[in-house]
């Protein structure tokens, strides 16, 4: 699969996420099979780009390429500078957010609030792929809800502004994140336009994975809150992919060692005190399959210092001296 110029070693792909797809988690993830692995969004307004968090999320230091970074914005102009920006700062492609179901995003026309205006979105694509020398790529969804669904006519104008990828979550923003994911809209747009098309929503394991991708003749896939405590699931899909057999489950040592190397991280990311507080959220992910998980995070949401935040995951996960490397 290729994205414009640029080559992707494989078809499965990490789906930008607000809080979430940070340094650590990209460089995880690509490491364990994403070919791509989108930016958390970034304003395009950059009177915003001094603030700790944006500068935080703009961090790409020892990221390997390609890099690809999304935008959030409603003006064109604006969002074509961003895209500027961010090419001059080491983006590979630009991917521009009109999927988001936000309320505090949609409330200001962005995101997914976009899609009920068809003409500003031609304007903003045609905008961003004439500003830049990068490919540009596109994630929306379905629609704005289920009366109008328009995600073909996106497709159509996104192949036309020379789009160089769509990809696509398969539910109206009125959906959010709630029911089952539909991916007869993913399929008819694959059929109708030429450009690689990206299905995305509850893929969550790895025969959902091969459904979808049977199903749609989407080019490929875009995980997203499957990943989360789980940034292996790329290396376990892949393998199931290619050889139609499950890999046995990460035993619980090894989850633990990798635990410990992504908080590390997140504290050199944000510092000590900010690093423990972001990383409660990874730890939950990652223990929510464990026996006394409950109890084990409500006893690590009391550590206030990495030293006993790490102390407490290497005793719940790690048995002392038996511990495994994480591949």
């Amino acid at each position: 699969m290729k994205i414009g110029n640029i080559p992707l070693k494989g078809n499965l792909l990490l789906a930008p996420m607000a809080g979430i797809t940070d340094l650590p988690f990209r460089n995880l993830c690509r490491r364990f099979g994403a070919s791509l692995a989108f930016s958390e969004m970034i304003s395009a307004d950059t009177s915003l780009w001094a603030s700790r968090k944006t500068q935080t999320r703009m961090r790409r230091e020892g990221e390997a390429p390609p890099i690809a970074v999304q935008i959030l914005g409603t003006d064109p102009a604006k969002l074509a500078r961003a895209a500027q920006i961010n090419v001059d700062h080491g983006a590979d492609i630009i991917d521009i957010n009109m999927g988001c179901p936000a309320k505090k995003v949609c409330k200001v026309a962005a995101g997914s609030a976009l899609l009920r205006d068809e003409l500003l979105v031609g304007r903003i694509l045609e905008a961003v792929v004439a500003a830049v020398s990068v490919p540009v790529t596109l994630k929306i969804r379905t629609g704005w809800d289920r009366d109008s669904r328009n995600a073909l006519n996106i497709a159509r104008i996104a192949e036309q502004s020379g789009i160089r990828m769509l990809s696509i979550h398969g539910r109206t923003r009125a959906c959010k994140f709630s029911g089952q994911a539909e991916y007869q809209t993913i399929r008819l747009v694959k059929q109708s336009v030429s450009i690689p098309i990206v299905a995305n929503g509850d893929i969550r394991d790895e025969k959902k994975a091969r459904q979808v991708l049977k199903f749609t003749g989407a080019d490929a896939i875009m995980i997203g809150r499957a990943a989360q405590g789980r940034p292996w699931i790329f290396r376990q899909i892949a393998h199931y992919l290619a050889h139609g057999e499950l890999l046995s489950p990460p035993s619980p040592q090894w989850i633990g060692n990798l635990l410990m190397e992504h908080l590390d991280a997140l504290y050199d990311l944000y510092g000590a005190r900010h690093g423990v507080r972001i990383a409660r959220k990874h730890i939950a992910w990652y223990s929510r399959q464990m026996r006394g998980a409950a109890e084990f995070r409500q006893e690590i949401n009391k550590m206030e210092t990495t030293r006993d935040q790490l102390e407490l995951v290497k005793r719940y996960f790690v048995d002392p001296g038996k511990g495994e490397k994480a591949a």
